[in-house]
């Protein structure tokens, strides 16, 4: 019996292809790049299984492209919005999983990080001393603002919003959030988290951290009006998807005063930044660093790899997004 066609898009870390390996035939892309859309389609062409990064557009012609044999495709994230899932469930045939729960201390470390960089200025700082800017100490240079006693909104108190919330908590911060639906009493107890609606949180908070999912219905949820509802004293900080924030907007509340700062990992036209945001001090700017450790990457990789597998042998994935019928 031949073995299965295993389809990596871009190189995973080790352990995840010697799991994939072992379990059939791999070929793994020879680009340390996102392939084109061209390659793309000849690389999945009678592929049992798909492996893809959240770079890897994955639609119905896509599908059509690999094949009748095509059984699962596992995204190496736990947003998908790269895949089209009414595409993949009107197959009926194929799976489809992500590596939710891996990432989610990780990309909460990148949040808080943020945060602190965000409103210490510590961006700002390190670039003074990077430049040779000529610098004295006094009792008010480069001052920031403390987190003790401020309150952290957080917009989507899913598994990353609550691990972020309770940095905060540890800082002192009161937390509130809001979201499709109020969370489980004993999380809000645990968090010392108050549900309140969106317009609320945007005029109230300290600072507003985005963890909803990338859909149609929050692309650009934070647009021109949305930004004016918050202080002028307040700080935005976005480690979910870039195009969540209007980016030219987010620059021009930045550079007139209407917010305090921004701290942003994640961006609309990834990797390109809006040219507004490069010379503003207030905008804390990092390159998609949510998941970016060691242990975490390995960890999603494997968790892909797993789920591929599983469904290659007939079973169930351990983090199914669409079922296969």
């Amino acid at each position: 019996m031949s073995r299965p066609r295993i389809v990596v898009t871009r190189r995973i870390p080790q352990p995840a292809l010697d799991l994939l390996n072992a379990a059939g035939d791999v070929w793994l892309s020879p680009h340390d790049r996102a392939l084109t859309r061209e390659e793309l389609f000849d690389a999945v062409q009678s592929a049992d299984a798909i492996i893809c990064l959240l770079h890897d557009k994955i639609d119905a012609d896509l599908l059509d492209a690999a094949g009748p044999q095509l059984k699962v495709v596992a995204n190496v994230a736990v947003g998908y919005d790269n895949v089209d899932t009414q595409a993949i469930a009107s197959r009926g045939t194929v799976w489809f999983t992500n590596t939710p729960g891996v990432l989610t201390e990780a990309t909460a470390d990148i949040a808080f990080s943020l945060i602190l960089m965000a409103t210490r200025r510590l961006g700002e700082g390190e670039r003074m001393i990077r430049s040779q800017t000529p610098w004295s100490w006094n009792m008010f240079f480069m001052l920031g603002t403390g987190l003790q006693g401020k309150t952290l909104g957080i917009v989507g108190l899913g598994l990353i919003g609550q691990a972020t919330a309770r940095r905060a908590k540890a800082f002192g911060m009161e937390i509130v959030y809001s979201g499709r639906r109020q969370a489980d009493p004993t999380i809000e107890q645990e968090l010392g988290a108050r549900y309140i609606s969106f317009d609320e949180l945007l005029e109230t908070a300290d600072v507003v951290s985005l963890h909803c999912p990338l859909n149609a219905d929050t692309r650009h949820l934070i647009d021109a009006d949305r930004l004016r509802q918050m202080r002028s004293d307040a700080y935005l900080i976005n480690t979910t998807r870039g195009p969540v924030v209007d980016e030219a907007a987010l620059a021009a509340a930045l550079r007139s005063g209407e917010l305090a700062g921004a701290g942003l990992d994640v961006f609309e036209a990834e990797p390109k930044v809006d040219v507004g945001l490069l010379d503003l001090e207030n905008a804390v700017l990092i390159p998609h660093l949510g998941s970016a450790t060691i242990e975490t990457r390995t960890a999603m990789g494997v968790l892909a790899a797993t789920n591929a597998i599983a469904v290659l042998r007939g079973e169930e994935p351990p983090s199914p997004v669409v079922r296969a019928s």
